[in-house]
C-alpha cells in the first residue's frame, strides 16, 4: 500500500541547488534573512535524515525529487526556527514519520451533545496524527500549502505535535516558554475561543476558520496554521494572539511578510 519513497543521506552535506530549489517552490521559505535561511535548510536536511517520508502505492509516478522533500521538511521546521537547536530537537522527538496520502480520507467521529447522545459520522480529513503515531497529510492538500493563502497541513499537523509535547492529549496547551505563564496562555486563547463561538451562535461568519471553535486543540492548531501561512488575517482579527505565538515562536512571520514585499 505504501512505501518509502527515498534512502537516507546520512554524513552527506546539503545539495545547494537543492535547498534553493525547494525554496523557491515555496513562498513561505523566500522571506528568510540569510542567516534565518541557513539555519532552517540545515534543519530541513539533518530532518530528513531522520524522519521517514512514506507516500502512498498510488503516488509512486508522482514526482517528488530532493528539493520537494527539502520543500516539506523547509515547512515543518519553520515551526521550530525561533528555538535553539536543541528546543527544536526536543520538539519534533515524537515525530517519526510523515505519511503522504494522495487525498483526503474518511475516519469514523464520535461526539457527545449537550444532551450527553452519542453521534457517529464520517468526515473527509486533509490530515491527522497522534501521540507517538505518525503523521498523515493529504497530498492534495499539501500541494496547496506553502503560499500565503491561510491553508497549510502539514504545519496544522505538526502543531497538533507541538501540543502533545508535554501530553498525551491535544489540549490546545503546550509546553511553553518561561516568559509565557500558562495563565496568560489560557487567558488569551479563551478570549479568542469565546469570540469565534459567539460569532458563531449569532451566525456571523469568523474572521478565521471556524474549525478553531470545535476544539481547544484546533483553536491552537489553526492559529499556528495562520500565524505562519495568513499572519495578515491572524494579527488583524486577534493582535493579542498574534503577539503571544510571536513570543512562543520567536519569531515575526508579519514582518518577514512585510519587509519582503517592501524592501528598503
Amino acid at each position: 500500500m505504501i512505501h518509502r519513497w527515498f534512502d537516507r543521506f546520512t554524513q552527506q552535506p546539503l545539495p545547494a541547488s537543492a535547498w534553493q530549489a525547494a525554496q523557491s517552490r515555496v513562498a513561505l521559505l523566500t522571506t528568510l534573512d540569510e542567516a534565518d535561511a541557513e539555519r532552517l535548510s540545515q534543519r530541513a536536511w539533518h530532518f530528513l535524515q531522520h524522519k521517514r517520508i512514506t507516500l502512498h502505492s498510488d503516488l509512486r509516478e508522482t514526482p517528488f525529487d530532493l528539493a520537494a522533500q527539502l520543500a516539506l521538511a523547509g515547512q515543518a521546521c519553520l515551526l521550530t526556527l525561533g528555538w535553539t537547536e536543541a528546543e527544536h530537537l526536543e520538539a519534533f522527538a515524537n515525530v517519526h514519520e510523515i505519511i503522504i496520502l494522495p487525498d483526503g480520507f474518511s475516519r469514523e467521529v464520535e461526539e457527545v451533545d449537550e444532551m450527553g447522545v452519542v453521534h457517529l459520522y464520517s468526515d473527509t480529513l486533509a490530515g491527522e496524527t497522534s501521540y507517538q503515531g505518525a503523521v498523515i497529510v493529504s497530498f492534495t492538500d499539501l500541494m496547496k500549502s506553502g503560499d500565503f493563502s491561510g491553508s497549510n497541513v502539514l504545519i496544522h499537523e505538526l502543531a497538533h505535535k507541538l501540543d502533545m509535547g508535554n501530553s498525551m492529549d491535544i489540549d490546545g496547551f503546550p509546553p511553553l516558554p518561561r516568559d509565557i505563564s500558562p495563565s496568560e496562555w489560557h487567558q488569551v486563547f479563551t478570549s479568542v475561543w469565546d469570540d469565534l463561538n459567539q460569532r458563531l451562535t449569532r451566525g456571523e461568519v469568523t474572521p478565521i476558520d471556524d474549525n478553531a471553535a470545535s476544539h481547544p486543540g484546533e483553536c491552537y492548531a489553526v492559529c499556528c496554521e495562520l500565524f505562519f501561512s495568513d499572519p495578515i488575517t491572524l494579527e488583524a482579527a486577534y493582535p493579542a494572539l498574534y503577539a503571544l505565538l510571536c513570543r512562543y515562536f520567536n519569531q515575526q512571520p508579519l514582518k518577514r511578510l512585510l519587509d519582503k514585499e517592501s524592501p528598503q
